[in-house]
Order: C-alpha cells, then sequence, then structure tokens
C-alpha cells in the first residue's frame, strides 16, 4: 500500500524522530510511505482563534496537495481531526466540499490506522519498562481512538502498561488555550501529571507530541524523572 504522511508542524519543527518513527513501523511493514515536504500545517491554530479565512487559505492547500492520496496517516489525534472533521465545518458549502469530504474518509490517526485498517497490533517491538498513555482529547472523544493504542502497546515485549486512575482527564495544552489561558493550562496538566506520576511507569506515553510537549515541560519542572514518548517512537524499537 502507498501510505501519504501528513506529518503535524510541531513534529516536524520539534519531534522529527516521530515521523522518523512511522515512516520505519510502516516500511518494516511493507508499505511504501510518501510525504510532502511542502505541506506544513493543517490550519488548526487559525482554525481554533476565528481566523476561518486564514485557516482555509492553509487547509485549502492540504486539499488540493493530498487529493490524489490512495490515504492518508497523521501521527496527531488532534491534526487528524483538523482533516476528518473540522475541515467539513470549515468547508460547507464551498466548492471544495466534496473532496474535504472523500479526503476525511481517506485520512487516519496513526494508531487507527495501524490496529483498525491493516489489521495489526503486533509489530515485533521491545521497550524495557513501564509506562502509562495520555489519552489527547480530539482523537479520544472526536475519533474513539482509545483501545487501538494500548492494543499497540499491550504486544509490546518488556513493556508494561499501567493506566491512570483517570485516564480520560485532559492535559491543559489545547494549542491556544495554553497561551490564551496560561494559569487553568498549567493548573489542568500538574493535574495530569500527578496522576501520570502516581502510577510509578517510566514512560509517559501518547499517540500526541503537542500533549507531550505540554506535559513533558511540567514534568520537567517538577523534578520528575518520568519521560515522554509518542507512540510511534516506542513500536519503532523493534527485536
Amino acid at each position: 500500500m502507498r501510505i501519504s504522511l501528513f506529518i503535524p508542524c510541531y513534529v516536524d519543527q520539534f519531534y522529527p524522530q516521530v515521523g522518523l518513527s512511522v515512516v520505519r513501523v510502516f516500511e518494516r511493514l511493507g508499505h511504501e510511505v510518501q510525504f510532502d515536504e511542502t505541506l506544513v500545517c493543517c490550519g488548526q491554530p487559525a482554525f481554533n482563534a476565528g481566523f476561518w479565512p486564514e485557516a482555509r487559505q492553509v487547509a485549502a492547500k492540504v486539499v488540493r496537495q493530498l487529493s490524489a492520496t490512495d490515504v492518508v496517516v497523521v501521527p496527531s489525534g488532534s491534526c487528524a481531526t483538523m482533516i476528518k472533521v473540522f475541515y467539513r465545518e470549515l468547508f460547507a458549502g464551498a466548492p471544495e466540499e466534496e473532496a474535504v469530504n472523500q479526503l476525511a474518509l481517506r485520512t487516519f490517526e496513526f494508531s487507527e490506522f495501524l490496529v483498525d485498517k491493516l489489521g495489526v497490533t503486533d509489530l515485533g517491538s521491545r521497550f524495557q519498562g513501564s509506562a502509562t498513555f495520555h489519552d489527547g482529547c480530539h482523537g479520544f472523544r472526536e475519533l474513539g481512538v482509545r483501545t487501538q493504542p494500548r492494543a499497540l502497546l499491550r504486544q509490546v515485549k518488556d513493556l508494561t502498561l499501567i493506566e491512570m486512575e483517570d485516564n480520560t482527564t485532559c492535559c491543559g495544552f489545547g494549542g491556544l488555550f495554553a497561551v490564551k489561558f496560561p494559569m487553568i493550562s498549567t493548573a489542568m496538566g500538574e493535574t495530569k501529571c500527578g496522576l501520570a506520576t502516581k502510577t510509578g511507569a517510566d514512560y509517559l506515553i501518547s499517540n500526541d507530541s503537542s500533549c507531550l510537549m505540554h506535559l513533558e515541560g511540567l514534568l520537567k519542572r517538577s523534578g520528575s524523572k518520568m519521560k515522554a514518548l509518542h507512540l510511534a517512537e516506542v513500536l519503532a524499537n523493534f527485536r
């Protein structure tokens, strides 16, 4: 299968190892991977801020350049939701509406695609340690992605998965929410970090690097030794 990757801007700029890990996973499974380097943002920041005309300009390029793809995989529940769900709202009644609807049908979050579309849970991965998993709000609430990453992690040899007491709590990042309401965002993040730390796990894993960026900063400031990793980074460690 030919898989087109949409790499979120924050992964491209701050966590390129996540994108590389995704490529390693798909190539191990025998798939062809392609990536359009000119697509650098899905338009979500402008969309969330209410600048819909500006968001539409960014999103229109994404729709146009991914129009001929077989399938699009996004290593982020947040950006996958933007393309699958919010583009439909953004382009409702516009000339691009049908193309947007078709792109939504071909777009999947990383773990969702592995488990639900490829039927893969065991990649032959090995990762030493214990981990707890954070569900990003968009992936969890908008896409229904919850069991898929856990199914993948449970097949990783030498990894112990420990659930938080409340794993539905938001981390508080929310993109522009963290900028507009930093005190609330920090308080929410500290609550989430407390739940993660209470598990005693070595690693905090998520399928959203944006959430991990927020939580990792708070963990470091608190002196915690817990490390943050994207799901793909764990799965790309093959035994």
